[in-house]
């Protein structure tokens, strides 16, 4: 398709949603400062590079799938994420996990780590101009392998995790301090239990203690914020997860930190867009972890479902995305994992586009004055209206290819690049 063919198909689409009272043009300003934080694990399977001189397992998460071409140096999991944001339109981040570090052949332990293991990483991101978040490892580590970390009865295992954690708010508050931009460091552990537990109290209370004292030197929120995850359950505690919703909804709001919702993280049948205004009434901020759970949180590659489509549009609708981080969260090693990145985050992009583009405002002037048909008739209508021209002028506009052109991007690097790491 010819670029003047990509100018005439949106200037019909503009004015169509001109009709409908949309500004197209003022729709793809806004998407312009939505950026996505590209979760750095999709690339070597949530591998990491800490393993010098330590076999470091116990704990572990599980990615399925053996395509070739996985990441196995820091330069071969930048070169992939580089070529992924090339065929993204916009500028946007990227999520690290602390197993991640730069150690230079040498191992360094959990709560050893120091900014300084992290500085080409955040020399790359400069040089890039993306920001960064980040996240302590709760996993992959012999003081994890008995599946408790922050909640563990023992106080000096408890006390190692706490250190690393604290060592990772350091790490995150240089990254948001160099990039100028807040880095988000999220807490997630894996803590529970396989069968029915007796107490179930105690551990809660362990945790608590725990992040209380993680938590306790205050950072500037302009460079870095804390944030807390949820989870049913995992593989390993299928009847008791420390860190449940209802716990970490109760804990971020009573020590007002960052919810993290992760679309995989919950009841088959329940969804993550039915909460994002009730956490945001009275959370200070929220960040998403969108994935797509396929009957359990196995973290399929995001797809322009539903369900991603009723996520933009409760962010939009709120009006509150300056509270909202959005990252990615999924690990597939069945295909191409560059690709996975590419079309992940080009759907976020485009289920937030579609949001954009309703005429939201029109929408709920007919909600309140109880006009439930026009409302209806509205909603369905807009369905029909070309999202697509508009999305492929944005593509255009960015310089990242439309359509299905990415996809000959990608086999390109398959063959030249990702083919010869076998």
């Amino acid at each position: 398709m010819t670029d003047q063919t990509l100018i005439q198909a949106y200037q019909i689409a503009k004015e169509q949603y001109a009709s409908a009272g949309v500004d197209a043009d003022a729709a793809m300003r806004r998407l312009e400062t939505i950026p996505i934080s590209l979760h750095c694990w999709q690339g070597d399977d949530v591998g990491g590079f800490e393993k010098v001189g330590a076999k470091l397992e116990g704990g572990g998460i599980q990615a399925t799938g053996n395509y070739p071409g996985k990441a196995r140096s820091i330069a071969e999991l930048r070169a992939d994420v580089e070529k992924a944001l090339s065929m993204v339109p916009g500028k946007h981040r990227l999520n690290l996990h602390a197993c991640y570090l730069d150690n230079g052949g040498k191992f360094i332990d959990r709560n050893e780590m120091l900014p300084e293991h992290f500085q080409s990483w955040i020399d790359w991101a400069k040089s890039n101009g993306l920001g960064m978040d980040f996240n302590p490892t709760y996993f992959s580590h012999p003081k994890a392998a008995d599946g408790f970390t922050l909640t563990h009865p023992d106080k000096g295992i408890r006390d190692f995790w706490i250190e690393h954690g604290i060592c990772c708010r350091k790490i995150g508050a240089e990254m948001g301090r160099q990039l100028g931009s807040t880095t988000v460091t999220n807490v997630w552990i894996p803590d529970g239990y396989k069968d029915i537990p007796i107490d179930r109290t105690g551990p809660r209370e362990r945790l608590t203690d725990s992040l209380d004292k993680m938590f306790a030197e205050p950072i500037d929120p302009k460079i870095h914020l804390d944030a807390v995850e949820a989870k049913l359950f995992g593989i390993g505690a299928e009847s008791y997860t420390a860190g449940s919703h209802e716990y970490y909804l109760a804990y971020a709001v009573s020590r007002q930190k960052v919810l993290t919702l992760d679309a995989g993280h919950f009841h088959p049948t329940e969804v993550i867009s039915d909460k994002l205004s009730c956490v945001l009434m009275f959370c200070p901020g929220l960040l998403l972890h969108v994935s797509r759970p396929v009957r359990w949180d196995s973290d399929h590659v995001v797809i322009l479902d539903d369900e991603l489509q009723a996520i933009a549009k409760e962010l939009v609708r709120s009006g509150k995305l300056d509270k909202v981080h959005i990252g990615l969260d999924y690990f597939d090693a069945s295909i191409n994992r560059v690709a996975a990145w590419v079309i992940g985050t080009r759907n976020m992009l485009k289920a937030l586009l579609i949001a954009e583009l309703e005429p939201t405002a029109a929408l709920k002037a007919a909600e309140l004055k109880m006009d439930f048909t026009e409302r209806l008739a509205m909603l369905e209508e807009q369905k029909s209206l070309p999202w697509a021209a508009v999305w492929d002028y944005y593509c255009m506009q960015k310089g990242v290819p439309v359509g299905r052109a990415w996809f000959d991007e990608i086999r390109k690097y398959e063959t030249n690049v990702l083919a010869k790491r076998a």
